[in-house]
């Protein structure tokens, strides 16, 4: 009975397992909006003090509500490596004839999941209430529109309404105004965003053009290809440097590692977008055609040539780079494998 039960949880856990490994950028968007969430609640109630001064009412306010967004917007582009392949690809001279269609249809499919958490932030600080109140009560706008018909000491006396220290009893209702305004804001916010993504997601589809399934599959394609291309590169570094650690301690020579050439890296790093009439799906999809054609091209047989290690006279391994030729010149293997 023990046993069945055993084997019922390890059942359950890899159904759980499974489905997270499916939707893990859904669920990690969802995660990191709950924690963004309940960490500007926590510090809306226990950091947040609205100084109730009308030098310092408003930057107070805009810096906690705006900065901290700011900074999980720029930890969520740092953090994930499409962006920082976006950036190298843009920072590129040869990359300057792209499309710039393209390239901002991509920098949105980067920006999109980092910007869940500062417009969480912004959204729920604004449901909230307390921050918008302080920033409110100090602007010298605002009590121009709420101060119409009240008291002559009504804006003086409107940066004290967030502390309840208004002595004009009207003029301390206007907190309730001020809330209602931050709700209003704060659920328009919220529509904005919602509103945009499927703005963008509808015109993003048309852009590409093709069915829904060879959408469908290429969005797979790409999410597995990265997947395996960052399992390669982590077993790849991995042997390399424990070979190069056992042959320092043993005084042996080091065996041959493929290890692609720069041009290579920066090919496969820009961006690609979908294209239904390409024959290709991604640019390591490319990469990887163009150098398999070039190398049948340039064999005298017709067969395929090694990318990697070419052997020497003696039989060992010789590595990637320039090796020479019997006429003396050097042959640049690294740079013709792209």
């Amino acid at each position: 009975m023990a046993t069945t039960s055993w084997g019922s949880a390890i059942a359950r856990f890899g159904t759980v397992l499974a489905t997270y490994l499916k939707h893990h950028s859904k669920l990690g968007c969802g995660l990191a909006s709950l924690l963004t969430a309940s960490g500007e609640l926590i510090f809306s109630t226990v950091v947040f003090q609205c100084p109730c001064s009308a030098s310092w009412n408003l930057p107070y306010s805009l810096v906690f509500l705006l900065l901290p967004a700011l900074v999980f917007y720029l930890l969520g582009c740092v953090l994930r490596t499409r962006s920082l392949c976006l950036l190298c690809s843009c920072c590129r001279t040869r990359n300057a004839g792209i499309n710039r269609c393209d390239l901002c249809d991509e920098c949105c499919r980067v920006s999109g999941p980092a910007l869940v958490s500062s417009v969480t932030w912004v959204a729920v600080a604004l449901l909230g209430g307390a921050v918008y109140e302080c920033c409110a009560s100090g602007s010298t706008f605002k009590a121009d529109r709420l101060c119409v018909g009240r008291s002559s000491s009504c804006a003086a006396q409107l940066p004290l309404v967030p502390c309840r220290q208004a002595q004009d009893p009207l003029v301390q209702d206007l907190q309730k105004v001020l809330r209602a305004e931050s709700q209003v804001v704060g659920w328009s916010l919220i529509a904005a965003v919602i509103l945009l993504f499927l703005i963008f997601a509808c015109v993003s589809h048309h852009r590409a053009g093709g069915s829904s399934l060879q959408l469908k599959f290429w969005k797979i394609y790409s999410e597995e290809e990265h997947q395996c291309l960052r399992t390669q590169v982590t077993e790849r570094a991995t042997k390399l440097a424990d070979e190069n650690v056992r042959c320092f301690f043993e005084g042996s020579r080091p065996t041959g590692c493929n290890i692609p050439s720069m041009e290579c890296w920066q090919e496969i790093s820009s961006p690609y977008p979908f294209n239904p009439e390409d024959e290709y799906l991604s640019a390591l999809h490319r990469s990887v055609n163009e150098i398999q054609n070039r190398h049948t091209m340039n064999s005298p047989s017709g067969d395929e040539m090694p990318w990697g290690n070419v052997s020497s006279a003696s039989g060992d391994a010789m590595p990637l780079g320039n090796v020479s030729s019997p006429s003396g010149g050097e042959v640049e293997l690294l740079s013709s494998s792209c």
